[in-house]
């Protein structure tokens, strides 16, 4: 069997050390750094005693993502953008394509550096100075009539004062040598800004004015930005949530006659046991709740807490109402990595699993994080005869300001469903939880969140008039 045929076979797991004959020199793999099972591998290794990146397009019909990463990284040369050089290009033995580039020891991308911050917020001068360094290139890019069209803080590499540019095969060139139309440009920006948290949006302005300092451009239509902007976040959330249901590099998706489950897959080895039996954990431990439509537990798996929903059928008409639709675990499952994703806090969900009979549902199963926080009611006190410290009122009126942007609606607004940990205001119980678009039902879902949650609290208290002053409306 070829080493191209192995490397399809393997799956998510191809071997190494790998060794492979190109043109007579001999390519080591030590380390895969990527893996697209069956499409395509990158890896760290050696060829003619240098460090190299490895990249292996394996697929039947690779050959037009070979080629576009070649000429992509050729053009980045051409226009002087600083990436890894182009060391050797061509065929697999056994079928296939290779490109190896150098390898930039001790480099970082910049969404490396951007996770390794304390804070990301709105204002942080390091934060700052990330997002200006990667305009910086995007503008140096526009600037030669070149667009990176998978625009995001990875695909920026620092390394030794210097930005490269990496992924040659996401490389656009239009006008070469010319600057990119301000379409273009307005296009490229948005789906840049739009990986941010909403909250810097109020920075855009700011932080244009170190891309323009590399591409003088005419004022850009900060309007016409803005709703590209708001689109490619709708449809970057909208492809991630329909990621979140199939089998993919981040989450393993299984489908039996009898079931349906998925499971975050670096948790999957981990909560192998409990995936495989749900049900065990619900014996011999007090449980958190016990109710006709739902049971939750906590456990310990694998040396952490997590928390086990189970989603009960409470009889036949019961069954009639749910079984043609998702279940609420699946709807949980959902909404749980929508605020993930918005960056509004929530226990992050780990796993889901339904019992079927073909396509029609039966009870299921939600797993997610422990949070050990204490929850507002206990946090603020029951009196609410104080208004919150500085912290705990800047944490809350930014979570409902969040929830108010994205127009979701949590639907059941009791204090016992926000905890407090970790300095940040936390959601959970997410059952009734609605992301309204552009629907017309918004403002009275929002109206409703809004009086329940000060309905926590007397109503002449300090806290409730407080926060009927202060939360959206």
């Amino acid at each position: 069997m070829s080493t191209t045929a192995r490397l399809r076979d393997a799956g998510r797991h191809p071997p190494a050390p790998l060794s492979v004959q190109l043109d007579g020199e001999p390519l080591t793999i030590q380390q895969w750094l990527r893996v697209l099972p069956g499409k395509r591998l990158v890896g760290q290794g050696e060829w003619q005693d240098q460090r190299v990146l490895a990249k292996l397009f394996i697929a039947t019909g690779a050959e037009r993502h070979w080629q576009r990463e070649s000429a992509g990284i050729q053009a980045l040369q051409r226009a002087g953008q600083p990436t890894p050089d182009l060391l050797a290009s061509g065929d697999l033995p056994g079928g296939g394509y290779y490109l190896l580039t150098e390898f930039l020891a001790g480099s970082q991308s910049l969404q490396q550096c951007w996770d390794q911050l304390a804070d990301t917020g709105l204002g942080s001068p390091a934060a700052t100075a990330i997002l200006e360094e990667a305009l910086q290139a995007i503008a140096a890019m526009h600037k030669q009539g070149l667009a990176q069209t998978d625009l995001h803080l990875g695909n920026f590499l620092q390394h030794e004062q210097q930005i490269y540019v990496i992924d040659g095969d996401a490389i656009e060139v239009t006008d070469p040598g010319k600057p990119l139309r301000q379409s273009a440009v307005k296009t490229n920006l948005a789906l840049f800004f739009a990986q941010l948290e909403p909250q810097w949006d109020k920075q855009i302005d700011s932080l244009l004015q170190s891309y323009l300092v590399i591409n003088p451009l005419p004022e850009l239509d900060r309007e016409q930005l803005n709703a590209a902007i708001r689109a490619e976040r709708q449809r970057r959330l909208d492809d991630f949530l329909s990621k979140t249901l199939r089998d993919c590099s981040q989450f393993a998706v299984t489908k039996t006659f009898q079931r349906y489950s998925v499971v975050l897959r670096s948790e999957q080895e981990a909560l192998a046991p409990l995936l495989a039996d749900p049900d065990s954990v619900f014996t011999g431990i007090p449980l958190l709740k016990d109710g006709g439509s739902s049971t939750v537990t906590r456990a310990t798996i694998g040396g952490r807490d997590v928390v086990i929903k189970r989603y009960n059928i409470k009889g036949l008409g019961h069954w009639l109402k749910r079984f043609w639709r998702p279940s609420r675990a699946w709807h949980s499952w959902l909404a749980g990595w929508r605020l993930s994703f918005l960056g509004i806090a929530t226990p992050q969900p780990l796993a889901m699993i339904e019992r079927r009979i073909g396509l029609l549902r039966r009870e299921a199963w939600l797993i997610t994080e422990y949070c050990p926080g204490q929850n507002l009611l206990e946090h603020l006190g029951e009196a609410g005869d104080a208004i919150p410290v500085k912290q705990t009122a800047d944490a809350m009126l930014r979570t409902f300001k969040q929830l108010a942007e994205a127009r979701i609606s949590h639907g059941d607004f009791k204090a016992t469903n926000l905890l407090w940990y970790d300095g940040r205001v936390v959601l959970i119980d997410l059952d009734a939880m609605q992301a309204h678009g552009n629907d017309a039902k918004w403002p009275k879902a929002w109206a409703k969140d809004r009086v329940r949650f000060v309905r926590n609290w007397p109503a002449d208290s300090k806290l409730a008039m407080w926060l009927d002053d202060r939360l959206p409306r």
